[in-house]
């Protein structure tokens, strides 16, 4: 049976794009699942999975690996934690924030949320977090709110000793945190997601839309514009603002927080151009704040797909390199000709760097320039060989290109360098 079957399968069953994984990962799910079945041949368990809700969700789970940390890209949780308590508790006496992470992972970006909010300030009995994963194996995970190193990276660390305790055999997350947090089992593309659900003050849908082909990008859209609230934040990754700016919602104009607002949200409220940190609770320091550039894992380095957590080895996180922040900025309020100037302007000043280059690759990608894209993902390999992130953008702009042999060896490079635990 056709490789291609089974990612047809897939792509309907979670949305997941064949070509932002490559067929190489697809195959050996396969091939593993088929061997956990006992089956002799790709099309016994072809037959077999086709009449097996429960083994395709088997399968679901060996194409998507947990990839997440808690406070990844800090600035949107010091940004919901801004709009939480400056703006949208004046306005509501005694209602309830509610607030959606999608997909949720292993817990830690509900978790943040909540950390976040209450290290801002905001009273802990007036948080809602749904947290919604297609992954029942990442659920379990979350709810046991027991985690290890991997999950705490950086070098601000403080909310650890403010949110959780040492158990011996992990970080053992505080109840407090826990019961402000919702799980559940769901795929957004599933019919009748979330029907007549009330909307959201606030999405959490990052690092998911760069996965899926278009029209597919374009259902989750729709989907994500029904579930927020008329002056609700959407928080995305920064490589998908481009397409956000493409379906008509507005920057929130918040630095580096790649946050949106509706269509229909009118003029985003003005923001300082500078963010202030956020204020801390008794007993803490004032929260951390941080700045990631795309180079600095942003996104999965495999697959995250329709509600589902994203995938590749946990590894540290790149520092950044300073200077490119304000880059970084401008091409979050989408002004791409003046993000690709400020990174020039770096090259210029501390000469050849491999994130500068990746970023000037993904300005000139969203802009829809092939060739001078593909020219800087080049650069940014030729002197960092190990940048994942790279590595995914260049080989999904080959496949654009219908450079499939190209694409493959890309594909292939990185799932190498995923398999060996290398940045």
């Amino acid at each position: 049976m056709p490789d291609q079957d089974f990612a047809g399968l897939l792509k309907q069953a979670m949305g997941l794009d064949a070509a932002s994984v490559g067929p190489a990962a697809i195959a050996r799910a396969v091939q593993d699942r088929q061997l956990a079945c006992q089956l002799r041949s790709p099309q016994a368990y072809w037959e077999y999975l086709r009449g097996s809700a429960e083994e395709l969700q088997q399968l679901i789970e060996a194409v998507v690996v947990p990839e997440t940390w808690f406070f990844r890209d800090r600035e949107a949780f010091a940004a919901l934690g801004r709009m939480a308590c400056e703006d949208w508790l004046p306005r509501h006496a005694e209602q309830t924030l509610r607030l959606l992470s999608l997909p949720c992972s292993t817990g830690e970006e509900p978790y943040s949320i909540v950390m976040a909010l209450l290290d801002a300030g905001f009273p802990a009995e007036r948080i809602r977090v749904d947290a919604i994963d297609i992954s029942e194996r990442a659920l379990e995970q979350a709810q046991r709110a027991l985690y290890g190193r991997n999950s705490f990276r950086g070098a601000e660390l403080g909310f650890r000793d403010r949110h959780f305790t040492d158990s011996g055999s992990g970080q053992q997350l505080h109840d407090s945190i826990r019961r402000c947090v919702n799980f559940q089992q769901g795929n957004m593309f599933a019919a009748g997601f979330l029907p007549g659900a009330e909307r959201y003050d606030a999405v959490f849908c990052r690092n998911v839309l760069i996965y899926f082909d278009r029209p597919t990008q374009d259902r989750a859209i729709q989907l994500l514009e029904r579930l927020l609230s008329p002056s609700g934040l959407l928080f995305v990754a920064p490589s998908e603002t481009g397409l956000l700016f493409s379906h008509g919602f507005i920057s929130a104009k918040v630095p580096l927080a790649f946050a949106f607002r509706k269509p229909s949200a009118g003029p985003a409220r003005p923001t300082a151009s500078v963010a202030p940190p956020l204020p801390a609770r008794a007993g803490g320091g004032a929260a951390a704040r941080g700045l990631k550039l795309p180079g600095d894992r942003q996104r999965p380095p495999a697959v995250a797909a329709a509600a589902t957590t994203g995938a590749g080895a946990e590894t540290p996180a790149r520092t950044p390199a300073p200077g490119l922040e304000e880059a970084l900025r401008l091409a979050d309020q989408g002004l791409l000709v003046d993000a690709a100037q400020a990174c020039e302007a770096y090259l210029r000043r501390q000469g050849p760097s491999p994130q500068a280059y990746y970023l000037l690759g993904l300005v000139r990608d969203s802009a829809g320039s092939v060739a001078e894209a593909a020219h800087y993902y080049r650069k940014a390999l030729y002197l960092d060989p190990r940048h994942q992130d790279a590595l995914l953008h260049f080989a999904l702009l080959q496949e654009k290109q219908g450079n499939s042999a190209d694409a493959s060896l890309l594909h292939s490079r990185r799932l190498r360098l995923q398999q060996t635990g290398q940045q």
